[in-house]
């Protein structure tokens, strides 16, 4: 069993647009710097003993910004984590994005659903095979697959979005993963 604490990113300026980021590497904004500081504390007392994050500057500035403020050294960076790659979406408002691509799939150059959960299952399992607690931030679209996947449907609810900051506990193990711990929004 190992723990991982998943964790979304701050906020960015496209979040508070309401664009559609994916792969497009696109900085945390002052909000989004606070939230990572928030998270770290939230989580500072874990028995977290590394930090892990998507490539993506968004990503990699919120690890930072939780390893300083809770004792880690500098994240491992695993592609695995990254965003849906959302192809000619990228950069969209969201209300154009489900206006042209109803139900978010037959979009021209993006990774369909099951190739992000199955790229995010494959790097969580990686992250998790030496056994040591730790703390992987990553993106909104990837957390909702996995937990999806890992809760049988249940996370996250209805209507529900996960928050930047917010801070998601697996259990992983060689038979699957569990959801222990769920904060959602």
């Amino acid at each position: 069993m190992t723990i991982i604490a998943l964790v979304r990113h701050g906020e960015t300026e496209w979040n508070r647009e309401g664009r559609v980021q994916g792969h497009s590497d696109i900085p945390l904004n002052d909000t989004g710097r606070a939230q990572a500081q928030g998270a770290a504390e939230a989580l500072r007392g874990g028995d977290y003993a590394r930090i892990v994050a998507s490539p993506l500057l968004r990503a990699r500035e919120t690890a930072e910004i939780i390893g300083r403020a809770i004792g880690l050294t500098a994240p491992a960076l695993y592609d695995g984590l990254k965003e849906r790659g959302y192809g000619e979406a990228e950069g969209m408002h969201a209300a154009e994005y489900w206006e042209r691509y109803p139900g978010g799939v037959d979009v021209p150059g993006a990774e369909t659903n099951d190739e992000v959960l199955a790229r995010a299952l494959d790097t969580l399992a990686r992250i998790a095979a030496d056994g040591t607690p730790a703390i992987a931030v990553a993106h909104g679209g990837l957390i909702s697959r996995v937990l999806r996947h890992a809760s049988d449907g249940r996370y996250p609810r209805a209507g529900e979005r996960i928050g930047n900051g917010s801070q998601q506990i697996l259990d992983v193990t060689d038979d699957g993963i569990r959801v222990i711990g769920y904060s959602g929004t």
